[in-house]
């Protein structure tokens, strides 16, 4: 069985048991989040919402909290000595899928 939800204004595809990197949460490590966002659900008998499944709800477990790898943004305009270089590390929380209650 799989769900598509939605978290972090993107749509992720989830199945039990798999570990996935979303938008950063205001939860701890440890904690149970619930997304009630949830867009499909697939398997044996399909749900599809408008836009969301009524009832449908995917549980799943904060691994932990992270920054991502650094990137540089570099700003550059030709013959007018104008340079900006700057650098971003985007934060993410890694949650591991335990239910889909639909």
């Amino acid at each position: 069985m799989y769900a598509i939800i939605e978290t972090g204004g993107k749509q992720v595809r989830v199945e039990e048991g798999q570990a996935i990197y979303i938008e950063k949460l205001n939860a701890e490590a440890g904690e149970t989040v619930t997304f009630e966002n949830v867009l499909f659900v697939g398997g044996d008998s399909v749900k599809v919402g408008s836009p969301v499944v009524e009832g449908a709800t995917v549980t799943a477990k904060v691994e932990k909290q992270g920054r991502q790898k650094k990137i540089t943004v570099f700003k550059y305009k030709a013959k007018k000595n104008y340079r900006k270089k700057q650098g971003h590390r985007q934060p993410y929380t890694k949650v591991v899928i335990e239910k889909i209650n639909a």
